[in-house]
């Protein structure tokens, strides 16, 4: 039987607006940032063939497992779980997998606000043209002394953490769905406009033949990362498609609207490489420069080409609303379960998890200057042990906290919602929430949720891990 459970936070006026939220949640730095530079480093059209056979046989099945439990739950990540587990006869500990993923969130959210205001500040620089007719290595002494000034990261990262509370304090209509109904129309607006512009370089066809080419001999060397970073493109794993999936109208078809949030999202991850490269062959720089790609490779090119610091500017106000949009879905999880245990106003709850998460990213600006020596981690073979305060090599605070999130949490957290989906709330109560006519479509969701999925993120997990 359907159920017609309601969410206490409120829901999504439409469809439409679950794709605008779930769309952007998924579309953020790795969409924008990270996707271009691995497709430079990993050898163009091998690495995206790959990525797109990985969105749909991993990334697809685990968002599509995420909202269905969210929806039929209405409740925060958490308490979906329990209230599924318990229903389906199985042990209420589920839920600590999501509380996990709640915390993986949070933990996310404070280093991707550090990031996220690098973004507001180089709105502020490429509007005031201090990268016009500058060289590359003048590029990266300027982001250098950026990252090495820790009250200058401590105002963005303040900033950025405000805007994103704001949002979420408003509550899910006030705050995300009419935030969203703007940020994400204008985040296409400004995408299409890059593209645009870098149809004028004369280099837009070497862009489009370097994304698009197929080098077979470079078909394994992406094969990880490609597995890897479809995963994590679709922002599975932590909890934020499945609250966002609380809110979505039960009249809504489930299956087609998580489709055309994935394709979406692909599409974005596309038009970014497409639009970025003919800018970067026009300034003559390589296309693998890797992660420097967007502080460092990026500011030069906009300044030794034409319109280039308006397009600069555009650029970077693409890249603050596409961190917004997510941070705002990595906040949302926990605050909604806290809302639900303890009946503390929204506002409040909000602030006080938004602080937790400034605070603890103070370590993450910290370790680019007065903690630049701090390695907590090193690896010797695989094996990885604890040191002392020292100028060793290993992990930084923010490497800490990177790694444990991106290669151990989030995998787990998308292992554990595909096999909830697949294994314990039962075939009936997946083929109800979905709502596929189709019997042929309906098995073969199924089995990527119960097998494709399972498998495909172990193998990420170990090569994540041990890499």
């Amino acid at each position: 039987m359907s159920t017609d459970k309601v969410s206490v936070h409120g829901g999504w006026a439409s469809r439409w607006v679950f794709v605008l939220a779930a769309t952007g949640s998924a579309v953020g730095l790795g969409s924008i940032w990270k996707f271009p530079y691995m497709v430079g480093m990993y050898g163009g059209g091998a690495f995206v063939l790959v990525f797109l056979a990985c969105i749909a046989l991993i990334g697809l099945p685990v968002m599509l497992a995420e909202t269905l439990i969210g929806r039929r739950a209405r409740q925060s990540p958490a308490n979906a779980l329990k209230v599924l587990a318990l229903e389906a006869g199985h042990s209420a500990r589920w839920s600590w997998w999501a509380f996990a993923g709640m915390i993986t969130a949070l933990l996310i959210l404070s280093f991707y606000s550090v990031v996220g205001g690098w973004s507001l500040d180089y709105i502020i620089d490429m509007g005031h043209g201090d990268f016009q007719g500058v060289t590359s290595d003048q590029v990266g002494a300027y982001f250098g002394k950026v990252v090495a000034d820790p009250w200058r990261l401590t105002f963005w990262h303040t900033l950025f953490m405000v805007l994103s509370a704001v949002v979420i304090a408003r509550g899910v209509v006030a705050g995300l769905e009419r935030s969203l109904r703007i940020m994400m129309p204008l985040l296409f607006v400004m995408l299409l406009v890059l593209l645009g512009y870098s149809m004028t370089t004369g280099h837009f066809m070497q862009g489009v033949h370097f994304m698009f080419d197929f080098n077979s001999e470079r078909l394994l060397e992406g094969l990880l990362p490609a597995m890897g970073h479809a995963f994590f493109s679709l922002s599975v794993g932590v909890g934020s498609i499945m609250i966002y999936g609380a809110y979505m109208p039960k009249g809504a078809s489930l299956s087609g609207t998580v489709v055309g949030v994935a394709l979406l999202d692909t599409f974005v991850s596309l038009v970014a490489g497409m639009a970025l490269f003919p800018i970067v062959f026009a300034a003559g720089l390589s296309p693998s420069e890797g992660p420097g790609l967007m502080f460092v490779s990026l500011p030069f090119a906009f300044g030794n080409v034409a319109f280039g610091q308006l397009m600069g500017v555009v650029f970077f106000v693409l890249v603050a609303i596409a961190a917004w949009s997510s941070a705002i879905s990595l906040l949302e999880p926990m605050v909604a379960y806290l809302v639900e245990r303890t009946k503390v106003r929204r506002a409040w709850v909000t602030f006080w998890l938004a602080f937790s998460c400034w605070f603890v990213g103070l370590g993450t600006v910290f370790s680019f200057n007065i903690w630049q020596q701090a390695k907590f981690f090193v690896s010797e073979g695989g094996v990885f042990h604890l040191y002392r305060w020292g100028a060793i090599s290993g992990l930084d605070f923010f490497g800490v906290i990177d790694f444990f999130t991106s290669r151990i949490m989030l995998p787990l957290g998308g292992l554990c919602f595909v096999v909830f989906a697949g294994w314990v709330m039962g075939r009936e109560a997946v083929r109800d929430e979905l709502s596929i006519r189709s019997p042929v479509m309906f098995a073969l969701a199924f089995f990527l949720m119960r097998y494709i999925a399972p498998i495909g993120i172990l193998v990420v997990f170990a090569a994540q891990l041990w890499k």
